[in-house]
């Protein structure tokens, strides 16, 4: 720290010093001494030596990408060491030129918080009190946080200090930049690993969505060019096909006969996703995702490399949790460091993961009764829509079919009720995936994120995606036919889809979730920590800000949470599930999230720079469990869009007739709508399926008319085989279950070509980290021998040097060039 600094500290030593006159604040400072020994025990990489490895020259569009490139001095804040894990007692074998700024702030920060959190400041009844969290939470501090080193919004005006946060304000935060690259070594250096390796995976995800979204528009805009040309629109459209065509009813009672033209529009806009152009985008989605996952374990290795993070993995399984250590009072002995260590009985283990597991389970089952209240207020509004939404006259059902239908009001109406309840379940999962991890006392900070990651994942998953798996697998598919429909609980009868099909639906179901919480997030992220720090500081300052000081204006900030990336990572992940495991019924979704994602790295960095406090830096050499939940997603994701394509797409359907039942030589779609629909004598209606006489359109003579029409692939009444499926419908199905096969083999082997061409780790920083780790030998070697040299030299007498025989040539060496006389006394012949 800065010798103006500290002076500017030692004065506040009253609580009525302070601005406010309310606050006293202690300022901890951390000595060379300590920072030395700590930076050893943690085997923090220090830089010893410039870096003198020739980078492979890049092949650059210099014109092309300029535009979006930052300044050098922004992007490589420090030029490129080596590095090693440092030692005290060899100090002077690092690369020192000053001490005040050999090591980093955020370096400073982190080891100042790993003292705090594991001091010992009493006992009670032998229990020991240790950490800084124990005194926040019992309300001797308020808070505890690292300082921003000057204003965002101007330049530090004192000498020698930085302006990191200055600097990344203005290149990083402000929305502007929203098409430049991101500093990412800046971000390391200032906010620590942790948070570096977020930006750059958001980042990282960002540029890959943007090769998705460009496939999905042109899949999209393929859906639209070809809008008035698809046959099975253009029979549903036609007066004499469509308008002939008389529907049965959709429900019991209130819904009445109506006529296949008034799903016009609704086919047609259909169309624009359910089309050929889906099942490529399908198939090339399930190749998208393991690029980008191949990809960023290339870059996360690349990243590894230059922030010193290769052997970070070994530090992290000594690093125990303070309320572990608090909490296992008992204590045995570690085989491995020969060192008791405080350890958890196998029982009490046990009963803290049954009452977790158990907690888990209610919860998800709270989850699903919330989903089976959404499809009951479906099924018992869908009759209430359908006695609104009436016509009597073709020219009154033509118009209310092309702007909402009972189907469209009952979809809209419940995916915003769903999106409603998650909202609220969202609110309560957060405070019980934390309680339950707590009740766990995990034993590292690392185990502890990825069992809070875990069940916070799963419990969003179920929340976020039951009610499009609802739509896209069970709604329409178990309906039964008129006369021996199927209920629900006995009482309401199963929804089908509408009449355009349950693709639509299924899109309007992503976008209203998907949209909803994209908006709904950004609202929270920005505008909300603004609102809170203009109104706390309002309260507690009747001075200018500018009259503060540091520490004042950095309390006056939001708490950067423990698990602040946590809830950054799971917002990204949740949206990664939506753009893969439903995109074959929205092609546009990639393109959503794109939008969404180059506003969230400006919220993200304006929000982190200016709205929070600073946040204890944290090493990080990947993105933890949510690696392993990405690789599932992906897995999941072809899977469920095989399904899609198969049961909710009528593009098998389609297929089958154009190939196998075309009624002319030549293949053609002509007459696939009535081939499509199966027939049912409404005399055979039973008292609970008829419609009320008072709701039958004017149109409908039923001396005339005795059959109505509905999706199925049945056997007409009078037949043999009455209402049971046709050998059509079996043909369908096995054609669905071969697509299903082929499709997820084709993908999944490409899948594994591409996991298998592409390495993990890059040639070239393959042969930089065995370089490095050479050098740092001989250079260690060498500083060895040139010490053993300096004592013999001060030496005024013969010295007496005893030398193990593995080590003795290096010695031999070294009396080589010493100018002293030596004795060598050795064992070996």
């Amino acid at each position: 720290p800065k010798k103006q600094e500290k002076k500017k500290c030692t004065k506040a030593k009253s609580k009525l010093e302070s601005e406010n006159g309310t606050t006293f604040y202690l300022k901890v400072h951390v000595p060379w001494d300590v920072l030395a020994t700590y930076t050893e025990l943690l085997k923090i990489k220090m830089p010893f030596k410039e870096n003198d490895i020739t980078r492979k020259q890049e092949v650059r569009m210099n014109w092309l990408f300029k535009p979006f490139r930052l300044p050098d001095e922004v992007m490589n804040p420090e030029p490129d060491y080596f590095t090693a894990s440092f030692q005290k007692d060899k100090f002077d074998f690092f690369h020192i030129e000053n001490r005040d700024t050999f090591f980093h702030a955020s370096t400073r920060n982190r080891i100042a918080y790993y003292i705090l959190s594991r001091c010992l400041y009493g006992t009670e009844e032998g229990t020991k009190k240790i950490g800084i969290k124990r005194l926040l939470n019992n309300g001797s501090y308020i808070a505890a946080y690292p300082l921003h080193d000057c204003q965002y919004s101007k330049r530090s005006e004192e000498p020698g200090c930085d302006s990191d946060r200055y600097t990344l304000y203005c290149d990083w935060a402000r929305f502007s930049c929203f098409y430049k690259e991101q500093p990412l070594n800046l971000i390391r250096r200032y906010y620590g690993e942790k948070t570096g390796i977020y930006f750059a995976w958001l980042g990282f995800y960002t540029e890959m969505l943007f090769f998705a979204a460009i496939v999905g528009v042109l899949c999209f805009l393929y859906g639209a060019s070809t809008y008035n040309e698809n046959l099975w629109s253009k029979e549903i459209c036609n007066a004499s096909i469509g308008g002939d065509i008389i529907m049965c009813p959709l429900c019991d009672k209130k819904c009445t006969y109506w006529k296949l033209i008034t799903t016009c529009q609704s086919s047609k806009q259909s169309h624009l996703f359910d089309n050929f152009g889906t099942v490529f985008f399908a198939m090339f989605m399930g190749i998208w995702v393991t690029l980008f996952l191949e990809f960023w374990k290339r870059r996360q290795a690349r990243l590894e490399y230059e922030w010193d993070l290769v052997d970070f993995e070994e530090e992290q399984d000594h690093d125990f949790r303070p309320e572990y250590e608090a909490k296992c009072t008992l204590r045995k002995l570690n085989p491995i460091t020969q060192e008791d260590e405080p350890y958890m009985p196998l029982p009490s283990k046990m009963a803290r993961f049954l009452l977790s597991g158990a907690t888990v389970l209610f919860w998800i089952a709270l989850i699903i009764a919330s989903i089976i209240a959404v499809i009951v207020y479906r099924l018992a509004v869908n009759t209430a829509f359908s006695s609104i939404i009436k016509g009597n006259t073709v020219h009154d059902l033509k118009l209310v079919g092309s702007l909402i239908t009972p189907q469209m009001a009952t979809s809209l109406t419940a995916s915003c009720l769903n999106f409603i309840a998650i909202m609220i379940l969202n609110f309560f999962y957060e405070r019980v995936a934390i309680w339950i991890t707590d009740i766990e006392i995990n034993k590292t900070h690392l185990e502890y994120e990825n069992r809070l990651t875990t069940k916070m994942f799963l419990f969003q998953f179920v929340n976020c995606y039951s009610s499009c798996f609802y739509v896209a697998f069970f709604k329409g598919k178990f309906v039964g036919y008129p006369g021996k429909y199927m209920y629900m609980f006995g009482q309401w009868r199963n929804e089908e889809c509408d009449p355009g099909g349950c693709l639509i639906e299924l899109s309007t179901q992503l976008l209203i979730i998907m949209a909803g919480k994209q908006m709904w997030g950004n609202i929270q992220e920005a505008l909300v920590p603004w609102l809170l720090n203009w109104w706390r500081s309002r309260k507690a300052h009747v001075n200018p800000k500018k009259l503060c000081s540091r520490w004042e204006q950095d309390f006056d900030l939001q708490c950067t949470q423990e698990f602040g990336l946590f809830y950054e990572y799971l917002e990204m992940v949740i949206q990664f599930g939506f753009i893969t495991i439903f995109v074959a019924s929205f092609p546009l979704a990639p393109l959503l999230a794109l939008v969404n994602n180059i506003l969230e790295v400006r919220v993200d960095a304006w929000k982190f720079t200016t709205q929070f406090r600073r946040p204890v830096a944290a090493k990080a050499n990947n993105i933890g469990a949510w690696d392993e939940i990405l690789n599932g997603v992906a897995i999941l994701s072809v899977v469920t869009n095989a399904f899609i394509v198969a049961f909710t797409s009528d593009m098998i359907p389609r297929l089958v007739y154009y190939y196998s039942y075309h009624p002319g030589k030549e293949p053609t779609m002509e007459g696939f709508i009535n081939n499509s629909l199966s027939i049912f004598d409404i005399r055979q209606f039973n008292e609970r399926n008829k419609p009320d006489a008072k709701d039958i359109p004017s149109w409908f003579d039923s001396n005339t008319v005795t059959t109505c029409r509905y999706r199925d692939y049945r056997y007409p009444p009078g037949h043999e085989k009455e209402y049971s499926q046709t050998v059509q419908y079996w043909h369908i199905m096995a054609a669905k279950m071969a697509f299903i096969v082929i499709m997820e083999h084709v993908v999944f082997f490409v899948k594994f070509i591409i996991a298998w061409i592409i390495p993990d780790v890059p040639s070239d920083v393959k042969e930089r980290i065995k370089r490095e780790r050479y050098l740092t030998t001989e250079y260690l070697h060498n500083y060895e021998l040139q010490k053993l040299r300096q004592q013999l030299e001060e030496q005024s007498n013969p010295a007496l040097c005893l030398a193990s025989k593995h080590n003795l040539s290096a010695f031999c060496l070294a009396l080589t060039q010493a100018s002293k006389p030596c004795v060598c006394k050795d064992s070996a012949p």
